[in-house]
């Protein structure tokens, strides 16, 4: 274990267990966001949007200066506060936002939830240059075009999308994305319907 004043080196044990840490707790959102899309069975019918959600894995809860409240929207922090709790109650709270609240859910490196849904602020034009190239995609819409660009943002961990079009379920990082469409979800142990 490294001493408080060092930085842990790229082998020691501390740096990879909070690697490690980071891919479970994004592992979860995703299963979370594929498991509410595989569950929507009215994904073709017309006029019908399905569940949707937006989440933001930060370093810490220091986020005013690129996102801003988002009034009545909040996450149901007496449902599940957070996301390494009860897998159910997690599930739970997850599908009363996605179907009644507009916004981008903040959690923080150590899986807890931020009461308050947050709008995410597009970059400005000077943010933008200084960036590298973001991979954007002609099926983004509003949601994921943000979370794409909010990826990029040394702070940002990762942001993860489940679309309301189409059961989409999207990880950026670092201003790249990795999706599958609803009938590639749960990987090689999806079952054919």
């Amino acid at each position: 274990m490294s001493k408080p004043d060092e930085t842990p080196s790229v082998g020691d044990p501390e740096l990879v267990a909070q690697h490690s840490t980071v891919d479970t707790l994004i592992d979860r959102l995703v299963d979370v966001a594929e498991s509410l899309s595989v569950e929507f069975d009215r994904w073709e019918e017309q006029y019908v949007s399905g569940p949707s959600l937006y989440v933001v894995v930060l370093a810490d809860a220091n986020y005013g200066q690129y996102a801003d409240p988002l009034g009545a929207n909040t996450w149901p922090t007496d449902v599940a506060r957070v996301v390494p709790g009860s897998p159910e109650a997690f599930v739970t709270a997850a599908e009363e936002v996605a179907f009644s609240r507009d916004g981008a859910v903040i959690v923080t490196v150590d899986g807890t939830v931020q009461r308050q849904m947050v709008r995410i602020r597009s970059p400005s034009a000077k943010e933008v240059e200084r960036r590298e190239e973001i991979d954007y995609a002609d099926w983004m819409g509003t949601k994921h075009l943000s979370a794409v660009e909010v990826s990029t943002r040394e702070e940002v961990l990762a942001a993860v999308t489940l679309s309301e079009e189409d059961g989409r379920v999207t990880v950026f990082r670092r201003g790249s994305y990795e999706d599958r469409e609803r009938d590639e979800l749960g990987g090689r142990w999806r079952v054919d319907q």
